[in-house]
C-alpha cells in the first residue's frame, strides 16, 4: 500500500521542513472545489485549514448544478468533453462516500436531461450538436415532441422538437457545500475524517488570503491572512475562483490567468403544477436557457403544502466583474425563454435572484494540480462545470499532495489541466485581454 507523503515533510530538492505547529495544507478558498479538496484531503489523513472569508458564496451560490458532460460538448473542445465524462464518472462515488460520513443527502438526481428546440433553427442547431455526440460516440439521441411530452407533460405548445440525453444528471450545490462545510467545520466528528483521533484534521477560518508566504528558497510555506496572522502550511492550494490569479500575480514561475465571468441565476418556488422530473434545456431563437429542478419539499419545511420543490433558472453569460449586481434584462430574459418552454413557471414565485463571476481562463480549461514553485497548488479556472469537476479536481490536487499516482484513464484526462501551461513562451498574461480581474467588460 502507498504510504502518503506528508507535504511538510522533508525530502531531497524539497527545502526546509515546516516549523511544528504547521498544518500539511492550507486551502485558499471554502466553495465547493476548495472544500472537496480540503474533505478528500483530510480523509487521505492529513491536516487541512480551510481560509475564506465567506465560505460558499461565490460560484458555487449561484450554481445550478447540472453535472452534464453531454449537454455541454461543443465543437473544437474534446480536451473539455473527455474532461467533463471524468468528472462525470466521479459523482457518485463522491456523493456516497459524503453521504455515509455526514448523512448528508447532496440532491444527487440521475432522471436524465431533455433539450429542447422552440424553432426550426433551434432545432437545425440541436441537430448539428446531435451529430457532434454520435461522432464522440455520447448516449444522446432525438425526440419526437410527442415522445418529450410523454417525459414532461408541462412543455409549452411550441416546440419544434428535443433530444434526450440520459447521462447528463444534476446535484444540488448548496446542499453539497453544506455537507462539506459542516464534515469540515466541526459540524462532524473525528471519525467522518478518517480517524482524526483527539486533535481535528480539518478548520475552517473565516478570513481573507493576503499573499503567500515563502521561504529563502522559494517554496510556499503558508499564507498571510487580512489580520496579519500566517498559517504556516506544507503546502497550499490555491482554490479562490476568479481571484487566484490576482493572488499569484506575484509569485514568480507562475502564470493564473483567470478571469470573472458573470452569470445570473434566478430560483423558483414552485408547486405541483410543475412537476418537473428532469433537467430541461433548451434553445429559444438562438438563446440557452436551462430549468434545473430539486426534489419536493415535505410538509414542516415552511411551505403551506407538500409537493413543493425549488427550481433554478438559468443562466447568463457577461465578460463582466463580479459586481453582485443582477440585471433587469438578464432577469427578463431568463423568465421569458424558460416560460416559451414551460409556462406554468408563470405560477411559481421568485424567491432567489444570484449573480456571481465563474472563474474562466483563457482556453476554458482549468487549472488543477502543483505549480512549478515547490509547495504551491491550484484548484482554479473551471468556469461554468465547477460543480461538475469538483470532486476530480480533489481527487487530483491530493494525489499531488500525497504523491500517490492517478489511474492511468484519469491521468489522461485531467493532462490538459497543467498548471504550466500559460507559463510557456508566446503567452503575456499581464498583457491578455483574458487576465484582467477588475476590469469591466
Amino acid at each position: 500500500m502507498h504510504t502518503p507523503v506528508r507535504p511538510g515533510s522533508r525530502s531531497p530538492g524539497a527545502g526546509p521542513a515546516v516549523p511544528d505547529g504547521a498544518r500539511d495544507v492550507v486551502v485558499v478558498g471554502g466553495g465547493i472545489v476548495g472544500l472537496a479538496v480540503a474533505w478528500r484531503a483530510a480523509r487521505a489523513g492529513l491536516t487541512v485549514t480551510v481560509l475564506d472569508p465567506s465560505p460558499g458564496d461565490g460560484a458555487t451560490h449561484a450554481a445550478a448544478g447540472m453535472l452534464a458532460p453531454v449537454t455541454e460538448a461543443d465543437f473544437g473542445e474534446d480536451d473539455a468533453l473527455r474532461l467533463h465524462l471524468a468528472a462525470a464518472a466521479a459523482w457518485p462515488g463522491f456523493a456516497d462516500d459524503l453521504h455515509a460520513a455526514t448523512g448528508a443527502d447532496v440532491g444527487l438526481r440521475t432522471a436524465g436531461t431533455l433539450t429542447l428546440a422552440y424553432d426550426a433553427d433551434d432545432l437545425a442547431s440541436l441537430r448539428r450538436v446531435l451529430a457532434l455526440h454520435a461522432a464522440h460516440g455520447l448516449a444522446s439521441h432525438e425526440l419526437t415532441v410527442a415522445d418529450a411530452r410523454r417525459l414532461e407533460p408541462y412543455l409549452g405548445p411550441r416546440v419544434a422538437g428535443a433530444a434526450w440525453a440520459p447521462a447528463d444528471h444534476a446535484v444540488d450545490p448548496r446542499a453539497t457545500h453544506a455537507a462539506l462545510l459542516g464534515a469540515l467545520d466541526g459540524g462532524a466528528g473525528p471519525e467522518t475524517l478518517a480517524g482524526a483521533g483527539a486533535e481535528a484534521r480539518a478548520a475552517v477560518v473565516r478570513a481573507s488570503a493576503r499573499r503567500l508566504a515563502l521561504d529563502p528558497s522559494g517554496r510556499v510555506v503558508g499564507v498571510h491572512d487580512d489580520a496579519g496572522r500566517l498559517h504556516a502550511a506544507g503546502a497550499v492550494v490555491v482554490a479562490a475562483g476568479w481571484e487566484s490569479g490576482t493572488l499569484l500575480m506575484d509569485v514568480p514561475g507562475v502564470v493564473v490567468p483567470t478571469r470573472p465571468v458573470k452569470g445570473q441565476t434566478l430560483r423558483l418556488d414552485a408547486g405541483p403544477d410543475l412537476a418537473l422530473e428532469h433537467v430541461v434545456r433548451g434553445v429559444v431563437q438562438g438563446r440557452p436557457v436551462y430549468i434545473v429542478p430539486r426534489d419536493p419539499v415535505p410538509d414542516g419545511q415552511g411551505h403551506d403544502c407538500a409537493g413543493h420543490r425549488e427550481v433554478v433558472v438559468g443562466a447568463t453569460t457577461e465578460e463582466n466583474p463580479d459586481d453582485r449586481r443582477a440585471t433587469a434584462g438578464g432577469v427578463f430574459a431568463l423568465l421569458r425563454d424558460a416560460r416559451a418552454l414551460l409556462p406554468g413557471i408563470d405560477e411559481a414565485a421568485l424567491v432567489d435572484v444570484t449573480p456571481r463571476a465563474r472563474p474562466a481562463t483563457p482556453d476554458n480549461l482549468p487549472l488543477v494540480g502543483p505549480t512549478a514553485v515547490p509547495g504551491l497548488h491550484v484548484a482554479t479556472g473551471h468556469g461554468r462545470n465547477g460543480i461538475l469537476l469538483a470532486p476530480l479536481t480533489a481527487d487530483a490536487v491530493v494525489a499531488g499532495l500525497t504523491g500517490t499516482p492517478l489511474p492511468a484513464d484519469v491521468a489522461a484526462a485531467l493532462s490538459p489541466t497543467r498548471t504550466d501551461r500559460f507559463a510557456e513562451p508566446g503567452f503575456d498574461a499581464r498583457r491578455s485581454a483574458a487576465f484582467s480581474p477588475t476590469t469591466p467588460r
